[in-house]
């Protein structure tokens, strides 16, 4: 028996519980993982509430991404052997696989190499692996572009710093308040916009001298879009990887902008072993380089606090990560 953290109907944090389940040994293509710590990512909530991209089935287990040791692989598993160091990401449904556990069998096509300890291998993949997926491996973020990343302050957003950074870019962060400012600074931001205090069309205008930006990484999304569009260099990319804002998002057509408009799910390389693997060579090499350091905001420790470690993740007080260690 393994304890794994399961809900039974949708809601808030406190429909998550611990129970001792049986799992069944890894069958072909499986691996079983000892879970060493387990990152929260906004779309476990979503999956929680009953609105992410697809439905959920209840009863549900949950986890998208996590570090560990591999116990046991099944049948074809070639690449892992028992003791390996590993991280799971996010290349499965919630609905068939989930990672939130003392142990959890997945798919052994979403295991990537570990070079570093369990709580940072818990907190890097899913933000780094978003920021590749929808700025490097389609060519869109190049040197010398200036690109502003939304909700700057998550652990995504602050990957995307980081990526900017090493490969020469530009980054120009936005907060809603200017608590986290100094810490983007800090991470390396060249600016900071407070979209709560200031306009940040004008503020773009201002720090580019005019020019505008070249891409816009948006978790937000919604109305202000249409904003941020009228302030791209001409054939501009905004490149959309959440919803943050709720709100419809529209193609800003009011000026018919010479402009990209793109979206992306992490699956589209995740099934994909190619991709995956130069994604995970991408960010193992800035791991192993210093320039990729995930920002882990806080560990809770034990299954027990899953509840609270839900609760501050949807407090949006956080800068960066929260991991929950087993």
């Amino acid at each position: 028996m393994t304890k794994m953290v399961h809900f039974t109907e949708l809601g808030g944090p406190e429909v998550l519980q611990v129970t001792e389940v049986e799992l069944d040994p890894p069958g072909a293509g499986e691996v079983l993982v000892d879970i060493e710590a387990i990152g929260l990512n906004r779309s476990e909530t979503m999956f929680r509430t009953g609105t992410y991209i697809e439905p959920t089935r209840l009863p549900a287990r949950i986890g998208y991404e996590a570090a560990g040791t591999v116990r046991e692989v099944g049948e074809d598993v070639s690449r892992w052997s028992a003791g390996d160091p590993v991280s799971v990401v996010p290349a499965f449904s919630m609905n068939d696989y989930a990672v939130c556990g003392e142990q959890a069998v997945v798919p052994a096509r979403s295991l990537v190499p570990r070079p570093v300890d369990a709580v940072t291998g818990a907190a890097v993949w899913m933000p780094f692996l978003t920021v590749y997926a929808g700025l490097l491996e389609p060519h869109i973020m190049r040197p010398g572009d200036t690109v502003l990343i939304t909700a700057a302050a998550s652990s995504v957003g602050l990957a995307a710093i980081a990526v900017a950074k090493r490969i020469g870019a530009h980054p120009i962060a936005t907060v809603r308040t200017g608590e986290k400012a100094q810490q983007l600074l800090d991470a390396g931001a060249a600016h900071v916009i407070v979209t709560d205090e200031s306009d940040q069309v004008e503020v773009v205008r201002d720090i580019t001298g005019g020019r505008g930006l070249d891409v816009v990484f948006d978790a937000v999304a919604g109305p202000a879009v249409e904003q941020l569009a009228e302030v791209m260099v001409p054939g501009g990319t905004i490149v959309i990887h959440g919803r943050l804002s709720g709100a419809p998002t529209t193609y800003p057509t009011r000026t018919m902008p010479d402009l990209i408009m793109r979206s992306f799910t992490l699956f589209g390389m995740t099934y994909d072993p190619e991709r995956l693997r130069r994604a995970a060579a991408f960010v193992v090499a800035g791991l192993q380089s210093g320039d990729f350091t995930p920002h882990v905001d806080r560990v809770f420790e034990g299954l027990g606090s899953v509840v609270a470690a839900h609760r501050h993740l949807e407090s949006n007080t956080q800068f960066g990560k929260i991991v929950l260690k087993v």
